[in-house]
């Protein structure tokens, strides 16, 4: 089992705080910020040294995160529901392919697997199935607002229209009696008078 990296042994709030703390200052001053951590540490009292190269490490993937949100928050700032569920189709398609490439590699190199890079997997898969099942039910939800809107649409536009009717035949005096009218406006047409 590979030795578990200094930073996967900070206190969650450490970890937390780091991660703050290189946002704060752009994702640099990795020297500054390493000896604010180490500090930290020997102040709980924990007996663990956190080395420069691993606070840049944890700085570069904040960062590559950070970037890959934004991109994602830009690309599906420009599409609409359907786009954005087939954009996640896509993102499955390619997660499910590294997870085959990754067996793949194990079974013919003979290698283990990480445990941690497994589990990273599975979590990005199980967000993102999770996000595709939001973005369907968005997808549903939008589909009965618009039929909902439409139908509604369509009644006003029908009682309108029989309200015409109405008003012509009451006009033109056909022969019906204005009780006549009303029992058509309220009874037949669903209308008040």
């Amino acid at each position: 089992m590979p030795v578990p990296k200094k930073l996967d042994l900070i206190p969650e709030e450490l970890r937390r705080w780091l991660a703050e703390e290189l946002r704060d200052r752009g994702f640099a001053d990795i020297v500054d910020v390493t000896e604010a951590l180490n500090f930290r540490l020997d102040e709980a009292g924990l007996e663990l040294r956190v080395g420069k190269s691993a606070v840049g490490d944890y700085s570069k993937a904040l960062k590559d995160q950070r970037e890959a949100f934004s991109i994602a928050e830009t690309l599906l700032a420009d599409m609409d529901i359907e786009a954005e569920g087939e954009l996640h189709k896509v993102l499955m398609q390619m997660i499910a392919t590294s997870a085959v490439h990754m067996i793949n590699a194990v079974r013919v190199k003979d290698e283990h697997l990480d445990p941690k890079d497994l589990m990273s997997l599975g979590r990005m898969l199980k967000d993102l199935m999770s996000s595709s099942g939001m973005r369907e039910k968005l997808l549903a939800d939008e589909r009965a607002r618009v039929a909902r809107e439409a139908r509604e649409a369509a009644l006003r536009e029908a009682e309108a229209h029989a309200a015409e009717v109405i008003e012509k035949l009451e006009r033109d005096e056909h022969g019906l009696s204005p009780e006549v009218l009303a029992v058509m406006r309220s009874e037949f047409l669903g209308l008040r008078k």
